[in-house]
């Protein structure tokens, strides 16, 4: 240090004299907590400065030098800490330092001051906080330099905690020898992890929280159900024995592994009843992440807890190479405190066992601890060692309150082990020798904790063995009596939110759906989206579309894509449904078809004319996203299953986007259903469609979905009218099921001369599965029967137009997934003299429809015992979904158009 830091410390201290308020808080605290000169100067050497310095890293970076990995006794020293790097020596030790008053100890010594820190910030737990913001800081420093000594568990507790971890031991234990080699991934060595998450549920109840929303992947999970969860431990006896009958019959449903399945529990705690849900996930690691905050934030809507969300408080259990390694976590990190995404905090719990599958941490991560990714949001985080409960409980309960007081993220990184491999038929000594060496001689989280116990008299040896006898002899009783007995399968219940839903069936697919709205109702709608306050400046080029708007509503003039879309959004409102629309540039629209919402040009408010509809219980949300497809998709799915009263949507830029979020769609959206009986609503908007714009602005990969697409678990349409958009979403939330729908949006289309509908149509129509050709004047005369989806029709219809042709209908199939069959069957038998059946895409032929839709033609042809040969007329096959040139996109498009008439 040298005579220019006094010198700009002085003139920070006039400043604080003049306005306290104007100096950095680090500086306010210094200030406040030294002694000064009777001329009111700071008068006291560089030393003290030196001191104060190292007092701010030990605050900064004292967890380095922390004991939290119990796999050694060791901890190598820190030169950030050491004392040659302020400057001091071992002659100073022994000096006393008026700066000791800003951590509660005037006039300590230097070695006092050290001893101090260091039983503050390097023990079994510690702060890393350097890049919180300045009052975040302060309040981890007070908590820990100020309060060390006021967390305090009665003996009571402490039995309880030897209780909790017992039970995670014996549980793991017992099936290790019934089940020997079955994958259970075993909470061994991170047995902490349980007794953590009580607390977290106890401390939060005394702290208003109503519920727990709980993600994780596969470490510990059967644990976790079984003993926070509470769920049936002979129903999870079952589950590893084999096969279990479903306790009633129900279709389609397929089931997982064990350690992919979720459970609900009400939990009793001393402050009140606390609702627990452990969200139901793939072995796709992070990817439950953003669910669970959709679910939570459908959850505080539902609880009215949407100020100050502090009743349900979502908590993420992640492992350390999958939490620095999965680009997932940055993009929920991103989302914290976005406005249509904001939850109120997540509290993150990193079981940090030290190594991936086989990786070690230097080849899993660049950063020293696997939680450094949180530092690009400056969320603190507290380093804990995971054989050591106490102080594990400890930190979960700092981060329970930090969570309900600063509405903001906070990590718990628990530093501890994995005791076997990566699964236990797996041998970690393969790549990990030297440590499964330690770890094979390491006492168990139990041993150490009810060793600790005895020995400060809080038990004795007989209640710690009878702990643990006792346990392993009730799970004996009952998994002989799962043997015996097996218990039936439980299926989803339709309460809570989806009372008065059910499970939708093939029948129920095909059922037709009352989508009609009053047309007085619906001319009303429009004029309210059509509508600007008094004095608003709305954007000059704007006033056209308001006026247009209007001209729709009141039946002059036809309504657009985006008006009907708009107009669906406001009905539903009106009859008591809520929509939420999310997606990047969505409150516009990425191809300015939409604007839900007008900004102010001097102002830059923005006014939705449909949230005029919001109600007690009714909300018009539509939010513009951060750039992310699979964190934010994710999200949305977590809003649709745990709140089915929306209509919640999904909005891609571009339909390719959407493989950004492949997962979610593999995973969640299409096998949902199906493994975790997860029902769904959400739809996707997915702009497709080929205007040469090149191979990434063409393709909404349409045929992904439709090989997905089996057992009634998605909904794929490619539409060609507004009115067809306008019933489809109306119709997601008409039914009495949820099923997710896959819309391949327009962007021609959105302002087609061709592509409109009249409101009075919309207003009496319904969803049409397939249109038959509507400018046939003769289907006698028809001998060429086109089947096209999407914006393909248009341009048949010109061509046809052009050519007088009167031989060809053009029919087309509005929704490809599931099939229509039947319609299909009906529209065919209106052409009795069709000598040739043409299936026509734009996409190339190994995408597209065309591979779908082929098998479904031959089995309607085999019922109608039609004679009828399928011919298909397209691009040839490709490896890219379109060519980047607009001149052979043309040529290629023009081609197609032709050979449809040809053949």
């Amino acid at each position: 240090m040298n005579h220019m830091n006094l010198e700009y410390l002085e003139s920070l201290y006039n400043q604080f004299k003049t306005s306290p308020d104007s100096v950095e808080l680090e500086w306010k605290r210094f200030f406040e907590g030294v002694e000064f000169a009777k001329d009111g100067s700071l008068g006291f050497s560089e030393k003290e400065l030196n001191v104060y310095h190292l007092i701010s890293a030990y605050r900064n970076y004292g967890h380095y030098e922390a004991d939290l990995d119990p796999l050694t006794n060791s901890v190598a020293p820190s030169e950030l800490l050491s004392l040659k790097t302020f400057n001091l020596t071992e002659s100073d030790l022994n000096t006393q330092f008026q700066i000791a008053s800003i951590i509660g100890k005037p006039n300590a010594t230097l070695k006092e001051i050290i001893a101090h820190l260091k039983s503050v910030y390097c023990g079994k737990l510690t702060v890393q906080c350097a890049e919180a913001l300045p009052d975040v800081r302060d309040w981890f420093i007070r908590e820990f330099e100020q309060n060390p000594t006021n967390f305090k568990l009665t003996n009571e507790e402490k039995k309880e905690i030897l209780t909790s971890v017992t039970q995670a031991e014996s549980l793991e234990k017992f099936i290790h020898t019934r089940y020997v080699g079955t994958k259970r991934f075993s909470v061994e060595g991170a047995d902490a992890v349980l007794p953590m998450l009580d607390r977290l549920t106890s401390k939060g109840a005394e702290l208003k929280v109503e519920e727990v929303i709980l993600g994780m992947a596969h470490r510990g999970r059967v644990n976790v159900l079984a003993n926070y969860m509470q769920k049936d431990v002979a129903q999870m006896f079952a589950d590893f024995n084999g096969p279990t009958e479903v306790e009633a019959p129900i279709e389609d449903f397929d089931g997982d592994v064990k350690y992919h399945l979720g459970y609900s529990k009400v939990k009793k705690t001393k402050a009140g009843d606390v609702e627990a849900h452990l969200a139901f996930n793939p072995s796709h690691l992070e990817a439950v992440n953003p669910v669970v905050l959709g679910m939570a934030r459908a959850s505080q809507r539902r609880r009215k807890d949407t100020k100050d969300r502090n009743r349900v408080v979502p908590v993420l259990i992640h492992g350390d190479a999958a939490f620095a390694g999965q680009g997932i976590v940055m993009e929920v990190f991103q989302m914290a405190h976005v406005r249509g995404y904001n939850v109120g905090g997540t509290v993150h719990i990193v079981i940090d066992n030290q190594v991936g599958f086989t990786t070690n941490p230097e080849n899993g991560r660049s950063a020293h601890y696997s939680s450094d990714v949180a530092k690009v949001l400056a969320i603190p985080v507290i380093h804990c060692n995971g054989d050591d409960v106490e102080s594990c409980i400890r930190a979960v309960d700092i981060a329970i309150r930090y969570r309900q007081e600063w509405k903001r993220d906070i990590v718990i990184n628990m530093i501890c082990y994995r005791r076997f491999g990566h699964n236990e038929g797996d041998e970690p000594a393969y790549t990990q020798p030297l440590m499964y060496d330690i770890i094979r001689k390491h006492p168990t989280l139990r041993e150490i904790y009810s060793k600790q116990l005895i020995q400060s008299g809080a038990c004795d040896q007989a209640f710690a063995d009878s702990l643990l006898s006792n346990r392993m002899n009730e799970l004996q009783q009952i998994y002989e009596t799962a043997k015996a007995n097996p218990p039936k399968l439980k299926t989803f219940k339709f309460e809570g939110a989806w009372k008065g839903l059910k499970k939708g069936n093939a029948a129920d697919m095909v059922k037709p759906v009352d989508t009609s709205v009053d047309l007085a109702a619906l001319k009303k709608v429009g004029q309210l989206i059509a509508s600007v306050p008094e004095n608003f400046n709305l954007h000059p080029k704007l006033n056209k579309l308001v006026e247009n708007r209007k001209a729709m509503a009141n039946g002059t003039e036809a309504v657009d894509w985006g008006m009907a879309e708009l107009l669906a959004y406001g009905s539903l409102i009106n009859e008591g449904t809520s929509v939420r629309l999310t997606g990047q540039d969505c409150v516009r629209g990425t191809f300015v078809h939409r604007h839900s919402g007008f900004y102010d040009t001097k102002t830059g408010e923005v006014y939705f004319p449909l949230k005029q509809l919001n109600s007690e219980k009714t909300n018009f949300c539509v939010y513009d996203s951060i750039l992310s497809e699979y964190a934010v998709m994710g999200f949305e799915y977590g809003n649709s299953i745990w709140d089915p009263s929306f209509l919640t949507m999904w909005e891609a830029q571009f339909g390719d986007f959407g493989n950004g979020a492949q997962i979610m769609i593999d995973q969640f959206i299409a096998a949902g259903e199906s493994k975790w009986q997860q029902m769904s609503g959400l739809v996707l908007l997915l702009p497709h469609g080929y205007e040469g714009q090149g191979p990434e602005h063409s393709s909404a990969r349409l045929e992904r979905f439709l090989q997905l697409a089996a057992q009634n678990n998605i909904q794929v349409a490619n539409l060609t009218t507004p009115a067809q958009i306008f019933h489809a979403l109306r119709r997601q939330t008409k039914r009495d099921f949820r099923k997710p729908l896959i819309v391949m949006s327009p962007k021609s289309l959105l302002r087609h001369p061709r592509a409109t509908s009249m409101i009075d149509e919309m207003a009496k129509g319904s969803f049409q599965e397939v249109i038959a050709d509507t400018f046939v004047s003769d289907a006698k005369k028809i001998e060429k029967v086109v089947f096209v989806s999407g914006k393909l029709y248009y341009e048949l219809l010109e061509e046809r137009e052009k050519s007088r042709d009167q031989k060809t209908a053009l029919v087309r199939l509005e929704q490809i997934a599931p099939f229509p069959a039947d319609k299909v069957a009906e529209v065919l038998g209106l052409y009795p003299n069709a000598k040739k059946l043409v299936w026509a895409q734009e996409e190339p032929r190994n995408m597209g429809s065309f591979q779908f839709v082929y098998f479904k033609f031959v089995e309607v042809l085999e019922k109608l015992n039609s004679k009828l040969n399928i011919t298909y007329v397209g691009r040839g096959e490709r490896s890219s979904p379109a060519t980047g040139s607009i001149y052979r996109h043309k040529v290629e498009q023009q081609q197609i158009i032709e050979d449809v008439f040809k053949v």
